[in-house]
Order: structure tokens, then sequence, then C-alpha cells
């Protein structure tokens, strides 16, 4: 969708495909590609440069247990000593500072594909109940301090207990670690992580969370509407109906009492 929204502005898609996390499919949409592996930092430079890149995005999901196994170059290892940890924010960052030396602009992916922001208010399901909007604004705080830490975007909650918080398994696995603990009508929240850099890494929801929340039976998806990116929409809000799951956008204000979405 990046590629194509890149080719559809009139301008070249130069792509590193990292292996085995994106689609081989990705090559047919670039008109220059180059396969890469996890730990490569100069190899992608050296290609962008050659390619006449001006600017550059970061689309798609690394799985984070493969993280554990790359192989990093001289170059990444120098830039994961100087960050000092390896939590997602941290490295992302440092990763950037990388390729703005090389004079390349950072842009944010979705400024690409720009109808991917997912909007505030109640998409789905409902009603919102008293119990779950308490679940919410238990869980909104909570999900602040951990991304404060840089440990996860996402978080589960019941009844105002933490019930399983997002580490490096990632969302889905998270949530699917919290339906068997909790049980059915659990609550998901999932935040941008203060202080993260928007131009990467922005929480994405789509088809698959849902059905992983669906399965096990979850109350309610919360998101931070605006900053949360939401692929396959329509199949998700169709399902999410079929199943009773509703799927609410907040905004920091509206967790204030008086501004409680409407739907109760």
């Amino acid at each position: 969708m990046v590629a194509r929204g890149v080719r559809d502005a009139g301008m070249r898609a130069a792509v590193c495909g990292l292996v085995g996390h994106a689609d081989p499919s990705i090559e047919q949409e670039a008109d220059a590609f180059m396969p890469l592996h996890l730990g490569q930092v100069a190899k992608p430079l050296k290609f962008f440069r050659k390619q006449g890149a001006k600017r550059v995005c970061f689309a798609g999901a690394v799985a984070k247990p493969k993280v554990l196994d790359m192989r990093p170059d001289f170059r990444f290892a120098r830039m994961l000593f100087r960050a000092g940890t390896f939590g997602d924010d941290a490295i992302l960052r440092a990763i950037i500072r990388e390729v703005e030396g090389e004079g390349l602009e950072v842009v944010q992916a979705a400024s690409f594909v720009t109808d991917l922001h997912a909007p505030a208010g109640m998409l789905a399901g409902g009603p919102l109940t008293e119990d779950v909007w308490r679940d919410i604004r238990y869980a909104w705080p909570i999900a602040r301090s951990i991304g404060n830490m840089d440990i996860g975007q996402c978080i589960v909650v019941k009844k105002r207990m933490v019930v399983a918080v997002e580490c490096l398994e990632g969302t889905d696995a998270a949530l699917r670690r919290g339906g068997e603990l909790g049980g059915a009508g659990c609550v998901a929240l999932k935040i941008v992580k203060p202080g993260q850099d928007e131009r990467i890494d922005l929480p994405a929801i789509g088809l698959e969370t849902i059905r992983v929340l669906t399965a096990a039976k979850y109350a309610c998806l919360a998101y931070e509407a605006g900053k949360t990116l939401f692929f396959d929409l329509q199949e998700s809000l169709a399902l999410a109906e079929k199943h009773g799951l509703l799927l609410i956008g907040i905004e920091p204000d509206m967790l204030k009492d008086e501004n409680r979405p409407s739907g109760m």
C-alpha cells in the first residue's frame, strides 16, 4: 500500500525488504528492490544513495522474537552500543539518526496512505457499558507507564485488573495470552508510547487482531484515535459487529467523565 501510494504520487519506490519479515511479493511493487537482513544498516544506506533517494519511510511489522537472532553489521553494532539498550524506541531513534546523518528525510509511511489513521468514537459493537468504560480509564495511565518504559503499546485488563502486557511477543500474542488468562469480557487498549517518534512504529491493528479478539470473546478494543493505523477496516468492522466486539477510538480528553462517548 505504501509503495503504491509513493508511485501514485509520481515518485519512484526503492524498497528494501526484510528477509523473513516482508512479503516477497513486495518486490513487484518496487522500482528498485534489495533484500535486507535485520541488523544491516550500511547496505541499505548505500542502496538508497545509489537510487538517489531523498526520503525514507519504515512500513510493516517485524516479528520481535526474531530480533534476538539478528546478525548486526559493524555500523549497526556501533549504533546499538551508543543506544545502550535494545528497547524498541531507543533502537528506532538510533536508526533514524543514522538515516538522517546521510542527508535523508525520515517520513511517516501513513503519509502515503492517508486513510489508514483510525478515527475517534465507536466504530462497531456496543453499547459502551459503565464497566467497560471504567476498564478503559483504568488501563490508559498504566499503558502510558509501560510505554514510558519502552515495553509495549498494548495492555489487557478486566474488572480493573491487569491481565496481560505486551512485550517481546507482539500485540496478537499478548491478546491471546490475555484471553486465556482473563476469559470472556476482557478489554484491550493500544496506544502510542509517550515521547515516541510518530514517524515510525505507530500502533497498528487489523483484521487478524479482530479475529484474535473475537475468538477470545473480548468485550472491547480501545485504541488511541488519530495515532493508530487500522488496516482492513471494513472487514474488521463487519467481523466485530458479528461478534458484538466494541471498537472505540479514544482521545485523551475523552477520558474525562463529562466527555465520555455516547452509546451507553
